[in-house]
């Protein structure tokens, strides 16, 4: 049956012409095949996108919840509900990655066809770091109690002796499963690398979509090369703690009061030996009786003479002058040749600052050495740790007799502290002092230096190491030295603002150095036998910046600023003086070189000095403002 219409056509003069067009009601028999075969292709499209994404909305429910017990768990310490949910976890990735799988098809299309393959991706590399998570379960398991977490352990009981001999042993045989959890994460950081979240909306629902998953997708990448680039380190850790032949270190005490360039003043020293864990004491004095050791003097170099007060020769407790802490130990141990004191061979130096040792007391409890007690208490006589207080009575406080071992009560406090750590049941302190040795290390108040080259390196990747780094953006270290001798950095606050503006498409900044003493002065009149804590910090300043940057002004200076390269930095150069009860500020003002354009997203490594406290820094430009406190190193982007 058909149905007449007429078309209308209107020809190049304007004319009209009708025609009458007839239009067929019904398909043909072939058409309606056609239709019949497109409509049932489109059912079962649907049917099968609907159902598998059906089941993925519900899978992905389920590892959301089972995922949350984990985490729950693991921040409870609780490794054995961490292992029995992770089983169910681990069931539930696996139902979703196959669901996903059920969709493969959807990958060849156009547009819909990468999304598909991201989800692809990403179900993968989370099966992949669930098993990685699972196996580091199972190696942790029967070592739960010698890491302080909840969970049946086999870890033996015994003497001090026993308890830490076995904890090195089981070391040992848990570094076979690194490389095995290694490859996994590996696998994982592939499989979640190879999505694009940039095509990802900005927000959805109110909420940041794309930066979120960027910043989770950094966050796992960095995880994933820091701990392959931490193996070499984890593996020789057995080495490194004598299992297999003993071990000696050298240790440095760093006074933070008396801030140096990498944490503090050296002002003692201990040898410890480490014999399948079991640590004892060779050797523990104040570093001023290496000094007077030496065989002949050496002259001090130019920043000393510039900068120090009434300081004419190099000496080893004054050798730290590079921020670079395997720079400054290479020049110790230079001087440290000439000493007439013989440390013997020795397979890495260790530095700690006071920091360390008021966050042990904290855990630990008071220690009585030599009729003073030392505890992490305020004490109002420095309105500081009692214990620093105690260290330095004994150590500078002036006395009318000669005082023997002047600053060896340092060695004998490590010593104790280690004794006690050691010699109770593992669960009381070790899990909470492992957590802040990670702690302390991050923030610098423990530096390590091993001579076995792969140690290093891994130590290195663990930014352990008191390193200045190098980066591919913007870069910012400020380093001070307190070249005065009395321990004002107990009192002194530092304050820091950066400012950054586009000029002519060019990065200009403006640092501004705030310094502020609020304590009273203490007596330093030698005979007045008081202790000297708070005089008038005399403070070299050096800004690290990335090489190439040009100053264009340095306010604040006392004496003659200086630009120069070191390190594959330039370095903006002063010195300044804080009075107590007083303040000092300096300006600096500088460009970027040529090869930071102003039109890319800003990004900044601040890298924090060794043996500082916690430092508010704000950060300005972009139409942003962020403050923070510096407790550690940390990159900040804006994009």
């Amino acid at each position: 049956m058909n149905r007449n219409f007429r078309k209308i056509k209107f020809n190049e003069n304007g004319a009209v012409s009708v025609k009458n067009v007839k239009i067929p009601l019904f398909l043909s028999k072939k058409g309606k095949l056609l239709l019949a075969f497109f409509i049932a292709l489109l059912f079962i499209f649907f049917l099968a996108v609907f159902f598998p994404a059906r089941q993925i909305a519900s899978d992905v429910q389920k590892v959301r919840a089972s995922g949350s017990r984990v985490y729950e768990h693991a921040k409870n310490q609780d490794l054995d509900k961490v292992s029995t949910e992770l089983e169910v976890f681990r069931s539930d990735l696996i139902a979703l990655q196959s669901s996903v799988n059920k969709l493969n098809f959807l990958g060849i299309l156009p547009g819909v066809g990468r999304y598909q393959q991201d989800s692809r991706h990403l179900a993968a590399g989370a099966v992949y770091a669930s098993e990685a998570l699972k196996e580091t379960v199972q190696t942790l398991m029967p070592y739960s109690d010698l890491l302080g977490l909840k969970g049946q352990s086999t870890f033996v009981s015994g003497s001090a002796d026993d308890r830490i001999r076995t904890a090195v042993e089981t070391i040992e045989k848990i570094v076979p499963n690194i490389d095995k959890i290694g490859r996994l994460i590996s696998l994982a950081e592939k499989e979640i690398s190879s999505v694009d979240f940039n095509r990802y909306p900005q927000r959805v629902a109110g909420k940041n979509v794309r930066s979120s998953l960027i910043s989770g997708k950094k966050l796992f990448s960095e995880t994933a090369v820091l701990f392959t680039k931490a193996q070499p380190f984890l593996k020789n850790l057995p080495d490194i703690l004598g299992n297999k032949e003993s071990k000696k270190y050298l240790f440095l005490f760093q006074n933070d009061a008396e801030l140096r360039a990498t944490g503090g003043f050296l002002t003692a020293y201990a040898i410890f030996n480490v014999d399948k864990g079991k640590l004892t004491v060779e050797r523990s004095d104040d570093i001023y009786k290496l000094d007077e050791a030496k065989k002949k003097q050496f002259p001090a170099p130019e920043k000393i003479l510039t900068y120090h007060k009434g300081v004419t020769n190099f000496h080893l407790r004054d050798s730290n002058l590079s921020p670079d802490f395997s720079v400054s130990m290479a020049t110790f141990e230079k001087l440290l040749k000439d000493s007439s004191v013989d440390l013997g061979t020795y397979d890495g130096i260790i530095a700690l600052d006071t920091h360390v040792l008021v966050s042990t007391i904290e855990i630990l409890g008071d220690f009585n050495i030599n009729g003073r007690t030392f505890s992490a208490e305020t004490d109002k006589r420095c309105n500081c740790p009692k214990v620093i207080y105690e260290l330095e009575d004994y150590a500078t406080r002036p006395v009318a007799y000669v005082r023997e071992d002047r600053k060896g009560i340092i060695g004998s406090l490590l010593y104790e502290i280690m004794h006690k750590a050691l010699g109770v049941s593992p669960s009381q302190y070790w899990g909470k002092l492992f957590q802040m040795f990670i702690d302390e290390a991050n923030q610098k108040h423990i530096l390590f230096l091993f001579k076995n080259e792969d140690a290093q390196k891994g130590i290195e990747a663990l930014n352990f190491a008191g390193k200045i780094m190098a980066y591919d953006g913007d870069y910012l270290h400020i380093n001070n030295v307190n070249f005065a001798g009395a321990k004002s950095n107990l009192y002194v606050k530092n304050y820091v603002t950066q400012e950054i503006q586009n000029k002519e498409n060019k990065i200009e900044k403006t640092l501004t150095l705030t310094y502020k003493n609020p304590a009273p002065a203490s007596n330093c009149n030698l005979e007045a036998g008081q202790l000297c804590l708070n005089g008038i910090l005399r403070n070299w300043l050096r800004v690290y910046v990335p090489r190439g940057s040009k100053l264009l002004e340095f306010k604040g200076s006392e004496m003659d600023v200086k630009t120069y390269d070191e390190l594959d930095k330039t370095v903006f150069e002063g010195f300044l003086t804080v009075k107590p009860q007083g303040s000092a500020e300096a300006k600096i003002v500088y460009r970027l070189p040529e090869n930071f354009p102003a039109d890319t997203p800003y990004k900044i490594l601040i890298q924090k000095q060794p043996g500082t406290g916690e430092e508010e820094f704000t950060i300005k430009g972009q139409g942003r403002e962020e403050k923070l406190i510096l407790n550690t190193d940390r990159e900040i982007i804006f994009n």
